[in-house]
């Protein structure tokens, strides 16, 4: 009861101050020029429009694919455009500025991720920003059965642009907020997170198809498409409806691989037809949903018992069993690689990986966030309690030490200590089969060419994504 009430105590001075700085929205010192998309994805033939705010009259625009290589795609220059308002809650209702100009999605621009690049030509320096948006394919299926899905709910919630974001400690006055905004300038996580898997998978010939985190909750009708579906790097932030059309997914026979870690940890609610993004986190019994009889949406750690829907009932694995590897002061000396337990299983094919091997410690695969499973050992081998959510199926093919940070723990409401735990590397069949990395770091293996990363997931894509 003192923790609920020190909680709420918190969150009313929270949103006391969050209405106060919200008055202190300034332009930036010219020259500038900022600008976001009003889609996330887009698929060819569709229209999507830029919405951009400068210091100028007339901004220039090149537009490039992102991939192996960057692709320009278009060009515009002088393309009219004038100062808006900052409004005061821009990070949280987003800033409603016109569009600068309107586009067809031409049918050859490639499914990808696309950035465009606004150039001002004003004064002594050019002023330049970027903004992104994903091409998904309008026929999808039909050049590859593998589907990419970005974490861009995550790129939302990292942004503090215009005010907050879902952080606090990060943010300029230290204020967690609670609802963010497409509708704003966002900073893309994607050259951190997925690019080094886009790069070394189009490299090495493999096809992928794009879409964003929305259109598993708003476009869920493309996943029967496909064969296989991918999430890499950092997927955190997921709503009730992207899980349950994932999951129905899986039960239908697809394939999925998430080769990512701190995988699905909150939960979300979109607005704004998808253009916002509600989460309480922490402050759970803030959320209007806390006061009513069902919390089956409370934007909180889907782990957190009064939602009852682990992330490990999708994913195998989730944050509560897992945590921090050479990152946030847990296990700094680590090995940063996993120790294999069961090479015979068909996701070592090709490896010569031997029981008790490590691998991928020379580019630190497990590093950062990592999930986990509760785990009961017998003869020397690690095997899953199921307590957790953890299916049934479920095989811990290879481990590495995690542990949560101080203070953890007040995620969850029930565990009084913080956790130690392991990165898991796994998988389960339910209607199909996933896979899941347990690390947001596996891609690191794929940039530096670790023989074992690469042929564990070649082994991956080929078999998931076959007929």
């Amino acid at each position: 009861m003192k923790l609920n009430g020190l909680v709420t105590s918190i969150c009313i001075f929270v949103a006391i101050g969050a209405a106060r700085a919200g008055a202190d929205q300034v332009q930036p010192a010219a020259p500038f020029v900022l600008g976001y998309a009003n889609q996330v994805s887009v698929a060819a033939g569709e229209e999507i429009s830029f919405h951009v705010s400068a210091s100028g009259d007339a901004f220039d625009m090149r537009v490039e694919r992102v991939g192996a290589e960057r692709t320009k795609v278009l060009e515009k220059s002088q393309i009219a455009c004038a100062t808006h308002p900052i409004p005061d809650r821009a990070s949280s209702h987003g800033c409603n500025w016109p569009a600068a100009l309107t586009i067809t999605v031409p049918p050859d621009w490639a499914s990808g991720y696309y950035e465009a690049t606004l150039t001002l030509n004003d004064g002594e320096k050019p002023a330049r920003s970027s903004l992104f948006f994903i091409v998904r394919s309008a026929e999808a299926g039909k050049n590859t059965k593998i589907l990419l899905e970005l974490g861009t709910n995550t790129y939302n919630a990292y942004t503090n642009w215009g005010g907050h974001s879902l952080y606090g400690y990060h943010d300029r006055d230290g204020i967690q907020g609670h609802r963010v905004s497409f509708d704003r300038p966002l900073n893309s996580l994607f050259s951190k997170w997925e690019l080094p898997f886009v790069k070394w998978a189009e490299q090495n010939g493999y096809t992928l198809d794009y879409a964003s985190n929305c259109d598993l909750e708003f476009h869920p009708e493309i996943l029967k498409q496909y064969n296989l579906v991918l999430s890499v790097g950092h997927d955190e932030y997921w709503s009730s409806p992207m899980r349950d059309h994932l999951e129905q997914y899986i039960t239908d026979g697809g394939n999925v691989a998430f080769l990512t870690g701190n995988t699905c940890c909150w939960q979300v609610r979109s607005e704004d037809n998808g253009r916002a993004l509600t989460c309480w986190k922490q402050s759970f019994n803030s959320d209007p949903l806390y006061r009513t009889s069902d919390h089956k949406l409370l934007s909180t750690a889907w782990s957190h018992h009064l939602i009852g829907r682990p992330e490990n009932e999708l994913t195998g694995l989730g944050f509560l069993w897992g945590g921090y590897h050479r990152s946030h002061g847990q296990f700094m000396d680590g090995s940063g690689a996993f120790r294999v337990h069961r090479p015979e299983h068909w996701l070592f094919e090709g490896t010569d990986l031997k029981r008790e091997d490590q691998f991928g410690g020379e580019h630190s695969i497990v590093g950062y966030e990592c999930d986990g499973c509760e785990i009961e050992w017998a003869d020397g081998l690690p095997f899953a309690t199921h307590r957790d959510g953890t299916p049934e199926s479920f095989t811990i093919l290879a481990t590495c030490p995690a542990r949560w940070a101080p203070g953890d723990c007040f995620w969850y409401d029930r565990f009084p200590t913080d956790r130690v735990g392991n990165a898991v590397f796994g998988t389960y069949t339910r209607g199909g089969t996933v896979v899941s990395a347990g690390t947001t770091d596996w891609a690191h293996g794929l940039a530096g060419n670790d023989p074992n990363v690469v042929r564990i997931t070649r082994n991956i894509l080929d078999r998931l994504s076959a007929p």
